[in-house]
């Protein structure tokens, strides 16, 4: 059965760093596009960054480029989220999820067929 498991979130002062995990199990993490998804209280739930089955391509939203960076070991068939300049507005419950391996991955979350059961971000000092 394919799961993906997210892993490493946490509470951090602003201007600190987190990485997430997203750790998957019953399928081979390379014949998959990767999205990490965030969705705060009251809000929609957002594309933050994707990665491509290859790591070829990678897609992040505006917001985080130059501090997030989405990155993915085949090998431990993991992916993973470096959050550096964490903002209090980066607060939010963080999704991994999956589709079939393309060449340029997506941030739309109805792309995404499977889904991880998220982990908490808290910024805020």
């Amino acid at each position: 059965q394919l799961q993906l498991v997210e892993s490493g979130g946490g509470l951090v002062q602003p201007g600190g760093s987190l990485r997430l995990s997203c750790a998957a199990s019953g399928f081979t993490l390379a014949y998959y596009d990767i999205g990490w998804f965030r969705q705060a209280p009251g809000k929609e739930r957002e594309g933050v960054s994707c990665i491509s089955g290859s790591g070829g391509s990678t897609n992040s939203l505006d917001s985080v480029k130059g501090r997030f960076t989405i990155s993915r070991d085949n090998a431990k068939n993991t992916v993973y989220l470096q959050m550096n300049s964490l903002k209090p507005e980066d607060t939010a419950e963080y999704y991994c999820a999956a589709r079939a391996a393309t060449t340029a991955c997506v941030k739309l979350s109805r792309a995404y067929r499977n889904w991880g059961q998220g982990t908490q971000v808290t910024v805020s000092s």
